[in-house]
């Protein structure tokens, strides 16, 4: 019964101070749950919460890893962060999990996740299978996985068709990740997806609670779009002043040492993804090379900043994407969305009225036993988006999601609300017209191409010469 608190939010809401002030107020301790902070010497890149604004709070799995080491999966993260809630609870302190990285926050907080949920189920599979080292990688062991697009669905139609079924031909990252679980388990994913979604069904129709913890709160820390944008403009301006550019350079020379040293840094997973360092690399390539004027390389600086802008704005979209739909589908099915508080940052001068106030007095009544409050209760934002996702009608989560080919026009969509859309859409609509205006014209040529042939078949039978020459 000792509780848990969780903190999500788009990046730039105020996650990491409202953990901040929560802990102080109830004497707990903050677990990190943003992968990029992770990696140590990069506090500014990385957008890790300075010392002075900590207040003494201890802060757990921040700054903790090397530059070199690759990304915790999330069965690791899962064990760590539950490894640390059981010390901070056994202290007689709450324990307060903030971050970005929301499919780290769910596996803590749900016992178990599904298959391509955001889940750890894989992991658990290999590890009764054959322990693996940590570090190990899934393309050095299965070199098809860094495969064309193509060939993964190809590999993947021959050993999992239930999930090629599902995924768009060229999502690549759902097809690899597929493929992968079958070669960690050695069985099809959809197998796994099917038995962890009726274990699912079974607790649920035992009223048994899917939450790992019963006093579970989650704060969902959110900000009007238009707001968020110029306030994450800001922040990596400030970013820019502080020393972006010198923590990106580091892990660039970083790049360059080990590939002059004859190894290869894999730069699709861990920090070398983090926004910030791939758009400067560029710049700094630029710069190696030589041959740009002055005015060249100031050009191409502020292009790459631009790109590090209009990347931060779409993780944060992304980020509050997972929370309307995977965040809130998997507290929907346990009947638990009334365990999320939306709170309205968008003015920090408001700070105190829709942050700090209505977030004490939710914990504190869970604390107490007593009833908190409708989360739709507590602004008129909360009451704006909570209200339209209690009454969007949603699929159950275990569904599965089928692709669809229009020969019409050409595309592939997934899922049947989509291809209802799509049949529903201008350009399906303009492509039928077309299409049918194609056949016309075929139908016409090939009615005139009989004719000609009829004609010359004609012309050139022996009735027909004797009659033209008598």
């Amino acid at each position: 019964m000792d509780p848990l608190i969780a903190v999500v939010g788009a990046t730039g809401t105020g996650k990491s101070k409202l953990a901040v002030d929560l802990a102080v107020r109830f004497n707990g301790e903050i677990i990190n749950g943003d992968a990029m902070q992770m990696y140590r010497g990069l506090p500014i890149i990385t957008n890790q919460i300075p010392l002075d604004e900590r207040k003494g709070i201890p802060h757990h799995l921040l700054s903790c890893v090397d530059l070199e080491t690759e990304a915790w999966r999330i069965g690791h993260f899962k064990r760590e962060a539950l490894r640390l809630i059981a010390e901070i609870q056994s202290r007689g302190k709450i324990p307060i999990l903030v971050g970005g990285t929301h499919y780290y926050t769910q596996a803590v907080l749900f016992k178990d996740q599904l298959v391509g949920e955001g889940s750890d189920a894989e992991d658990d599979h290999v590890a009764k299978k054959k322990p693996e080292p940590e570090s190990s990688s899934t393309s050095e062991k299965w070199p098809i996985l860094d495969a064309s697009p193509e060939v993964l669905m190809e590999k993947l139609k021959e050993v999992d068709p239930a999930m090629a079924a599902r995924w768009h031909p060229k999502d690549a990252r759902k097809i690899r990740r597929s493929l992968e679980i079958y070669f960690q388990t050695g069985r099809p994913a959809s197998e796994i997806y099917a038995e962890q979604q009726a274990e699912k069904e079974k607790a649920v129709s035992q009223s048994e609670g899917l939450l790992r913890f019963d006093k579970t709160l989650i704060f969902w820390v959110h900000a009007e779009r238009e707001v968020l944008n110029q306030r994450l403009d800001a922040r990596v301006d400030g970013m820019i002043q502080q020393g972006l550019l010198a923590e990106a350079e580091t892990m660039f020379d970083f790049l360059q040492k080990k590939e002059a040293e004859g190894m290869e840094v894999d730069q699709t997973r861990g920090v070398w993804v983090s926004i910030g360092f791939k758009e400067l690399a560029p710049y700094f390539t630029a710069c190696r090379e030589g041959g740009r004027s002055e005015e060249g390389l100031k050009a191409l600086r502020d292009r790459c900043v631009e790109s590090i802008r209009s990347a931060t704005r779409q993780y944060g979209i992304s980020q509050i994407k997972w929370i309307r739909n995977k965040l809130w589908r998997a507290l929907a099915d346990t009947g638990m969305t009334r365990r999320l508080y939306l709170l309205d940052s968008s003015d920090v001068d408001q700070w105190t009225k829709f942050i700090t106030t209505p977030s004490e007095g939710i914990v504190q009544a869970l604390l107490d036993g007593t009833s908190t409050p409708d989360p739709k209760s507590l602004s008129p934002l909360a009451r704006a988006v909570l209200g339209a996702k209690e009454e969007q009608a949603q699929a159950p989560s275990g569904s599965v999601m089928t692709t669809f080919t229009c020969d019409v026009c050409g595309k592939v969509v997934v899922g049947e609300e989509q291809w209802e859309i799509h049949l529903k859409s201008y350009s399906h609509k303009r492509g039928l017209k077309s299409a049918a205006r194609k056949a016309e014209r075929d139908a016409y040529f090939r009615k005139r191409a009989m004719e000609e042939q009829q004609k010359g078949d004609t012309s050139e039978s022996p009735g027909a010469e004797s009659r033209a020459n008598p």
